[in-house]
């Protein structure tokens, strides 16, 4: 603790209750301080592509960090799978969301999803829609939130009746009404971690990714629905 720093985590919305727990104990253990901005994937790329300070980016995909890296914006050698992303249904009626058939039923005027141009939840909530083939059905009907974390808004506000998020939003929520999407509608989603230049140097960003691939941090990402490789 005598020579604990500070670091700069990016960290993707979806990850957000994960994230906070895993900082908490990342501190109590190594007197390291993480401090963690939430967004979409497809904004901090753009962020760090224009000179943002962070250290780290806890994405919400592996195409992302592996781009960073192809730029010369972060080190290749050090991305890794943290975890491994879940789509789920969700309405806070408790009588809206049965299966895929809620889907085809169409009784419902708004379902949000993630802008699937900078939040990979959003593109599997594509993916699932045509591999059920209701993309064109469904596409009036689609709201897009900036991040997976304004999705969720929109559900709990009610200004769509539902909408696609990450079952790590519902940790510990009991309302409403679900259907935990087959992950053979879409494409894994891989959440990958990868260390920026501007973290290379910096003892508590490597720490934190070090810490990240541990038995405690891998335990917090599994108790919120992740899967892990680790």
């Amino acid at each position: 603790a005598l020579h604990a720093s500070q670091t700069k985590i990016a960290v993707a919305a979806n990850f957000t209750a994960p994230a906070k727990d895993i900082a908490f104990a990342f501190q109590a253990a190594t007197g390291h301080e993480a401090v963690l901005s939430f967004g979409a994937s497809g904004q901090f790329y753009t962020q760090i592509s224009q000179g943002a300070p962070f250290d780290v980016l806890l994405s919400a995909d592996d195409s992302r960090p592996k781009k960073l890296a192809q730029d010369g914006l972060a080190l290749k050698d050090t991305q890794f799978t943290y975890a491994i992303g879940k789509l789920v249904l969700w309405s806070k009626n408790a009588d809206l969301v049965k299966d895929e058939q809620s889907l085809k039923s169409a009784a419902f005027t708004k379902l949000a999803i993630a802008n699937p141009a900078s939040a990979p939840y959003g593109v599997a909530a594509l993916e699932t829609l045509k591999n059920l083939g209701l993309g064109e059905t469904l596409a009036p009907k689609l709201v897009q939130g900036n991040s997976i974390a304004q999705t969720f808004e929109f559900i709990d506000s009610g200004n769509a009746e539902l909408g696609f998020i990450a079952v790590s939003q519902l940790s510990g929520n009991t309302a409403g009404s679900r259907w935990l999407v087959p992950q053979e509608l879409y494409s894994p989603i891989k959440q990958d971690a990868i260390l920026l230049n501007s973290g290379a140097q910096n003892p508590a960003a490597v720490a934190f990714l070090l810490f990240l691939k541990g038995a405690e941090a891998q335990n917090i990402i599994r108790k919120y629905g992740y899967e892990t490789t680790l």
